[in-house]
């Protein structure tokens, strides 16, 4: 059955690779298992720092951030993704751009829906589900070569 889903995109940071919000619709609509109500933002390394700092108390921007609410129906939450280090590590993982955000927008997706990556067996399951729903989008498997996304 589909699953019924809100969901805003803030652009936060001018950048003209980022994804439309189409794309990120389909990716979140792919990617999610039960009724949402989702924001997906996309920052600067300034903002994405300051979240990491003051939500995870580590001094530095990350790729993803997934911030769950509460465990209601729908499920409610917020992804930060910061644009500079999302472009970054495409390129140094040889990433197509767009492949990349994809891949962590169905990462904070299943963040959000219960999924992590704290211990091995956690992340093999999680891994193997991101790898199942980006193929079921078109794009190769993310870990085909790299490790985990933080």
């Amino acid at each position: 059955m589909e699953k019924a889903f809100k969901l805003a995109v803030q652009y936060a940071i001018e950048n003209p690779d980022m994804p439309a919000r189409p794309q990120f619709r389909r990716w979140v609509k792919t990617a999610l298992m039960r009724d949402a109500e989702i924001v997906i933002r996309l920052v600067d390394e300034v903002e994405g720092r300051e979240l990491n700092r003051q939500f995870r108390h580590k001094n530095y921007a990350t790729n993803v951030l997934t911030f769950a609410y509460d465990d209601s129906q729908p499920l409610t939450g917020d992804i930060v993704l910061c644009v500079p280090i999302v472009c970054k590590e495409a390129q140094q993982q040889h990433k197509p751009l767009l492949a990349h955000y994809a891949h962590l927008t169905v990462h904070g997706i299943l963040h959000l829906q219960g999924y992590d990556h704290i211990d091995d067996t956690d992340a093999i399951e999680m891994e193997q589900l991101e790898t199942k729903i980006m193929a079921r989008l078109g794009y190769d498997d993310p870990y085909a070569e790299h490790g985990h996304t933080s």
